[in-house]
């Protein structure tokens, strides 16, 4: 999703928990992976894997200038002969440790063997941040969740989008400190979607 089309689903939801809650989210991924120089396992349950995600936050990272944050998809099913970037199985996040940082991505509960990973990686001083759908179990597990619960007003996939788009934003200055094209049309999109000025 281009920076035109969040600032407007940035403007739809103006007034609900949801851009506040994103940032905060995206803040705390960002300050995960950044200061390790990446690190970031992204994982999904068994029926769902997250490769919206993974090519959002591939995109941020190269617009950013922030490679910490391209992730590294984690699969349940790897099959032979599968491309390197898509052969990490779930063996992954059990061997994962301090200065990284696990992305669970849960609509649903994950299955028991996923949730023992997460439990492991956590034990060994491994991050862990979950999108999901306040389970409990999961939820234990994070040092920092975002609950997309089936009564709210949006669904998994916008605010997968609104975290990437924050976590992209405010990536570093190219040398010289001169911002990208994408900062300025970020900014340029801001500013037409924001009410005019009122008269009285």
């Amino acid at each position: 999703m281009d920076a035109v089309r969040v600032a407007l689903l940035r403007d739809v939801l103006a007034g609900t928990r949801w851009p506040q809650d994103a940032r905060r989210f995206a803040l705390a991924l960002r300050s995960s992976v950044v200061p390790h120089g990446g690190g970031l396992l992204l994982a999904g349950t068994e029926a769902y894997e997250p490769w919206h995600l993974a090519a959002h936050l591939s995109d941020e990272s190269a617009w950013s200038g922030l490679p910490e944050l391209a992730p590294t998809l984690v699969r349940h099913r790897v099959a032979a002969g599968d491309p390197a970037h898509l052969a990490v199985g779930l063996a992954r996040i059990a061997a994962a440790g301090r200065g990284e940082t696990v992305l669970l991505v849960a609509p649903e509960r994950p299955g028991e063997g996923l949730l023992e990973r997460v439990h492991d990686a956590r034990r060994a001083g491994a991050r862990v941040l979950t999108l999901d759908s306040g389970d409990p179990e999961v939820g234990g597990l994070a040092h920092e969740s975002l609950v997309v619960g089936g009564d709210d007003e949006v669904d998994l996939d916008i605010v997968q989008h609104l975290v990437s788009a924050a976590a992209g934003e405010n990536g570093r200055p190219p040398a010289g400190g001169r911002h990208t094209f994408r900062d300025r049309l970020a900014r340029l999109a801001d500013r037409l979607t924001q009410p005019p000025p009122a008269r009285w």
